[in-house]
């Protein structure tokens, strides 16, 4: 669900010609926390992870609060769940315009963008969505916790009604795997 004040700012990034409403940095380069950018996925890399133009600029996005099996980490077997996981997300995604919303730290130790990100064409909340339909568990960021509740409840009911993952792997399978 999002909030009156956050759907307002999506609409003030997403409405046709508007700037980000000033609350964006200019370029991907220095983001500060709140801010808002859009951005178009060019290639969806995993189940929680995004390659896209950001500011016009090429970029790799790491969604925050959540994690996915890992399908493509060097050194990683492909974990249970990880492949539905990177079809999911590139049948939300994939080739969409979104809306990146930025917490207290902007980027991870490999340069990668930490967002939230929102579908540009209806508002949805992608990172929640994918912990609430099993394809992801909560993954709490130690500073970037604007959702961590959410994600926490989220995680929650999709483990107590076996929903994706929490159904089709064992639990020794899902908590094995790395986090980040």
């Amino acid at each position: 669900m999002l909030s009156l004040a956050l759907l307002a700012a999506l609409l003030g990034v997403l409405r046709p010609g508007a700037g980000g409403g000033g609350s964006a940095a200019r370029g991907s380069g220095s983001v500060r926390p709140g801010a808002l950018l859009r951005a178009r996925v060019t290639r969806v890399v995993d189940g929680d992870t995004v390659k896209a133009l950001v500011a016009g600029r090429p970029d790799t996005v790491r969604y925050i609060g959540m994690d996915t099996p890992e399908e493509v980490k060097p050194g990683v077997p492909v974990e249970c769940f990880a492949r539905r996981a990177a079809a999911r997300n590139r049948r939300l995604v994939g080739g969409e315009t979104v809306v990146l919303r930025f917490d207290r730290n902007p980027r991870d130790r490999y340069g990668r963008l930490l967002a939230y990100v929102y579908r540009a064409r209806d508002g949805l909340f992608v990172n929640a969505a994918l912990v609430r339909e099993g394809f992801a568990r909560q993954d709490p960021f130690p500073d970037n916790r604007a959702h961590a509740a959410l994600f926490a409840r989220l995680d929650a009911a999709a483990r107590a009604r076996h929903t994706g993952l929490w159904g089709r792997c064992g639990p020794s399978a899902i908590e094995a795997f790395p986090q980040g």
